[in-house]
């Protein structure tokens, strides 16, 4: 394992696993025979903040992290087709009815899969968090997700949120770091999934900062500048979100509709809008379509140098992450502490759960 690890370079990173120092979770990867993770899951060992759970076939595994000198001291490694649980999994999938209604009739044939065996584990107690994707299609992985675990019934429909960390952005204030939404799954989101997409990343960001976030919803027009259906369709999410943080009291504050540069340039907003108050940049940035989401992402990180963690899957009962197939290692380990933090507060939230 190299002497160096993202924690002992990234601020956002080290802020992370102090949080799990004080309360450590058990971090399951559905694709575990793949070299990033298990170096991952080494790192993540050794900031001593994480349990890796590697599925996948312990001979495997352990060839290949020997190959590579990568120590596996408390990484614990489970073979779906004969771990001890797969009785109690495929007896709850039988109870659940969800496979034989789309068309998947030997229940245990699905549970070995891994993607479903590592959701069976977090939506059951015996894992915090699930990480996956990195060798997969990401329909596979959220196909699964979606079969196990239950549905947060505040939010409608899952959607992803990714992390970007950018020490040499000096526009991003000290934090040095933005959430942007939805990064992955809902391509067009109405006027009602936008404003639960703000609001549920705003809570996210508040979590993670330990502030009060500042949350744009983004659009080709600022306050009026055009006056386009599309342009309209994110006036009346920020109208719904706001109303919805007054009734509610949430600690997050949130505007819109707003063109990128003002919600992250203080001195491009006072140009567009002299009247205005002075405007904290941005800390949760929310698209109005998958296109111009995903689109932003890959340069901010290709071109941008940013580094992205996630994306994180909000709209479930339990944290869940799923990784690109292009993934670092790096992404890989600061995506598992960043969903092992969400469930930090899962377990605040829900304390009679298995967490």
């Amino acid at each position: 394992m190299p002497e160096s690890t993202p924690a002992a370079h990234n601020n956002v990173t080290r802020q992370l696993l102090d949080q799990l120092r004080r309360h450590p979770k058990r971090v399951v990867f559905t694709e575990g025979e793949d070299l990033r993770v298990i170096e991952a899951a080494a790192w993540l060992v050794a900031a001593e903040a994480v349990t890796p759970i590697l599925l996948g076939r312990p001979e495997r595994i352990r060839a290949m992290a020997g190959q590579n000198h990568i120590p596996l001291d408390f990484v614990r490694i489970i073979d779906p087709k004969t771990s001890s649980d797969l009785p109690l999994f495929v007896k709850r999938a039988e109870n659940m009815g969800r496979y034989r209604a789309s068309g998947q009739v030997d229940d245990e044939e699905t549970i070995i899969r891994p993607h479903y065996f590592g959701s069976m584990m977090v939506q059951y107690g015996h894992a915090d968090a699930i990480v996956g994707g990195n060798q997969a299609i990401p329909a596979a992985f959220f196909r699964a997700l979606l079969h196990n675990i239950k549905p947060d019934p505040g939010v409608g429909r899952i959607f992803g949120v990714t992390i970007l960390v950018a020490p040499h952005f000096p526009l991003l204030g000290e934090d040095r770091i933005l959430f942007l939404a939805d990064t992955g799954l809902i391509p067009q989101p109405d006027v009602t999934q936008l404003s639960t997409i703000a609001i549920e990343t705003g809570k996210l960001a508040r979590h993670f900062l330990g502030r009060r976030p500042m949350v744009a919803l983004l659009s080709h027009s600022t306050k009026g500048s055009s006056t386009t259906p599309e342009a309209q369709r994110v006036v009346a999410a920020t109208a719904m979100a706001k109303d919805r943080i007054i009734r509610e009291m949430i600690d997050i504050d949130l505007d819109g509709e707003l063109q990128a540069d003002v919600a992250i340039d203080p001195e491009a907003a006072e140009t567009k809008l002299p009247d205005a108050t002075v405007r904290n940049t941005a800390d949760v940035l929310v698209f109005p379509n998958l296109d111009a989401a995903h689109i932003s992402l890959k340069l901010l990180q290709h071109l941008g140098g940013a580094q992205n963690y996630g994306q994180l899957i909000l709209g479930l009962s339990r944290p869940a992450a799923q990784l690109p197939r292009t993934a670092s290692v790096e992404t890989i380990f600061g995506t598992a502490a960043a969903v092992a933090v969400e469930a930090i507060k899962y377990h605040e939230l829900h304390p009679e759960s298995d967490f």
